[in-house]
């Protein structure tokens, strides 16, 4: 997959898993990687990044199989900034789909 297109739907996966449940850093890398294959490393940076914004709050639960995890948990900032980028997204598809019929008709 086009590296340009990750990094651009990154936030939105991240923060709509977050709107669902509570996770810490690498089940997220994991859940996302299900569908869309991506590194450690670029889902860190992003998640610094979110907690600086007030978009997550985290808190530190024992873990059975070593340290305890921080996990990361939706604000209200959160959840308004996933129902916005989530609008765009959608838009963004429509419009995309839109034309991409509209050649694959002309030809």
């Amino acid at each position: 997959m086009n590296i340009q297109f990750k990094k651009g739907v990154l936030e939105l996966c991240v923060l709509s898993l977050l709107s669902r449940d509570d996770y810490y850093g690498y089940e997220l890398v994991k859940k996302i990687s299900n569908n869309v294959r991506i590194s450690e490393g670029t889902i860190y940076p992003l998640l610094r990044r979110l907690t600086k914004e007030n978009y997550f709050e985290t808190y530190l639960k024992e873990s059975t199989e070593g340290p305890p995890r921080k996990y990361y948990t939706l604000t209200k900032k959160g959840h308004e900034a996933k129902e916005e980028l989530s609008n765009e997204w959608y838009d963004f598809v429509s419009s995309v789909n839109s034309l991409i019929e509209e050649e694959d008709i002309s030809e």
